[in-house]
């Protein structure tokens, strides 16, 4: 670990708050740092032990967290409930629909509530589309969406959104008017569209951007500050990383405070550093299909 990197850890050890940089999260107005506590849920930890790892990362400055009831089948949403339990406040809370049925969203908006304790969400996202018929059925007139803007008429939700793992599921999504914040992966293995295509599209429409797959789902550990910088090099509104653990918060926090603006020639070359990392581990589910030109 660098000097730097060790200073950082030890601030955070220590209980300082980080100078993490803030920005306005889209349309949302929500001032978000630039990192968010991501992949909350870790039976082996028990709900005292990932509580207390998600209060590390607040007390260091980080105000969006983020959950869903399949994390850990509720547990990383009961995780949340403990941890904001009297700081409620001045946090980002997102969690997901993993249903996308529309007699499914209440339940599931309603559950959330109670496992968090958290009176109303900042942010509900439809999980993990990987196909653009599933945004279409979403979307249409009657659908889930609409059904999830009726519970933020009621004052349940604040915005709405979706994550997803394909390009045009994304682009469709942002020009349709309906989502706040889209959720997508952005790392250095991930494809290179999510970055030169989504990213502006949603910067022009005011859609608020949140990236994930920083670490390629954990198989780019053996150096995590060079991924979160080339991460924050993209410049998404906010990146969350893994943060279920009190080692986890420690390395992603070191890595965001001491992360700097790559050069074009530093993001090729971590690039091609992580595609030797991968090699031979196969495509990512996350990345769509290199060969297929996309229509726009």
């Amino acid at each position: 670990m660098s000097e730097s990197l060790a200073l950082a850890s030890r601030e955070a050890e220590s209980g300082k708050r980080l100078l993490l940089p803030r920005r306005s999260l889209g349309r949302t107005g929500f001032r978000a740092t630039a990192v968010g506590a991501g992949d909350v849920a870790d039976r082996k930890l028990g709900l005292d032990g990932c509580a207390a790892a998600v209060t590390r990362a607040l007390d260091a400055g980080v105000n969006v967290v983020d959950t869903a009831p399949g994390y850990e089948n509720g547990f990383s949403e009961e995780i949340l409930g403990r941890a904001l339990e009297g700081r409620r406040e001045g946090i980002f809370l997102i969690d997901k629909l993993d249903d996308f049925e529309r007699e499914r969203v209440r339940p599931q908006v309603e559950t959330g509530l109670e496992l968090t304790k958290a009176g109303r969400l900042d942010l509900v996202v439809f999980h993990g589309l990987a196909r653009l018929e599933q945004w279409r059925q979403i979307a249409q007139r009657g659908g889930a969406m609409e059904e999830l803007g009726r519970l933020r008429d009621e004052g349940l939700v604040r915005f709405r959104g979706i994550s997803a793992h394909d390009p045009e599921t994304l682009r469709s999504a942002i020009l349709s008017g309906l989502c706040d914040v889209v959720m997508f992966p952005l790392g250095p293995s991930v494809d290179e569209r999510y970055a030169t295509r989504i990213l502006p599209l949603a910067r022009s429409c005011g859609v608020g951007t949140i990236a994930f797959k920083t670490f390629a789902a954990g198989k780019l550990l053996s150096d995590p500050a060079r991924c979160v910088r080339y991460t924050l090099s993209l410049d998404p509104d906010v990146a969350l990383l893994g943060m279920s653990t009190p080692a986890e918060v420690d390395t992603a926090l070191a890595a965001a405070a001491t992360a700097t603006p790559l050069t074009l020639e530093e993001e090729r070359a971590t690039r091609a550093w992580a595609r030797r990392e991968l090699e031979a581990k196969g495509p990512f589910w996350w990345n769509p299909d290199p060969h297929v030109v996309p229509s726009w």
